[in-house]
């Protein structure tokens, strides 16, 4: 599986590919951050994003792209600002026909480190570890880019196989309803 990673973010916005897949070893194709100049005007700062994110989307053809969720945050602007540089990337890879799954930093923390409260400097450590890098890959925004990738790589089989579950589950509920019915109407006779 090839994952684009992105970080998403108006000043700084990480993006990474990596391969890899359940039992495989992981490999980063390729990693980066799109900067946008602060004094610039939203949309074209929001364009620089998505023209970064497509170029990406048409060199390394991703199979899926990982987005990090904004969950929470006290700046409301820098909120904002994050979520709409991840719909631009939404948008881009949806473009494609491309699925586009988000993660939250907790979650992408804790599938890389183990802990959904590690720092920066550590998620950052793990990447490097997991991908066998010499160094460090340029900023922290880079570095959880890759950290999604990496998630995404290790949790889509699950989320598929729960998904798959949650399918079946709705599927004999519903045959479990439609026979208590008969069995009602059976009994009224």
């Amino acid at each position: 599986m090839r994952v684009l990673g992105v970080d998403p973010g108006l000043t700084r916005c990480g993006i990474a590919v990596v391969d890899g897949g359940t039992g495989r070893k992981l490999s980063c194709i390729a990693v980066d951050t799109v900067r946008t100049p602060v004094e610039a005007e939203l949309a074209e700062r929001l364009l620089a994003v998505s023209n970064a994110v497509e170029n990406w989307l048409d060199l390394h053809k991703p199979d899926v792209v990982a987005v990090e969720r904004v969950f929470s945050q006290y700046n409301v602007q820098t909120a904002m600002g994050t979520a709409q540089a991840g719909g631009v990337v939404a948008v881009a890879a949806a473009r494609r026909g491309l699925k586009v799954e988000f993660h939250t930093p907790s979650e992408v923390k804790a599938a890389v480190t183990g802990s959904g409260r590690a720092d920066k400097a550590q998620v950052t450590a793990m990447v490097m570890r997991l991908l066998k890098l010499q160094e460090k890959p340029g900023t922290a925004d880079a570095a959880d880019a890759l950290a999604l990738a990496i998630c995404h790589i290790w949790r889509a089989p699950m989320r598929a196989r729960l998904a798959e579950a949650e399918q079946r589950a709705a599927e004999l509920a519903r045959v479990h309803k439609a026979r208590l019915a008969q069995a009602r109407k059976g009994a009224k006779r």
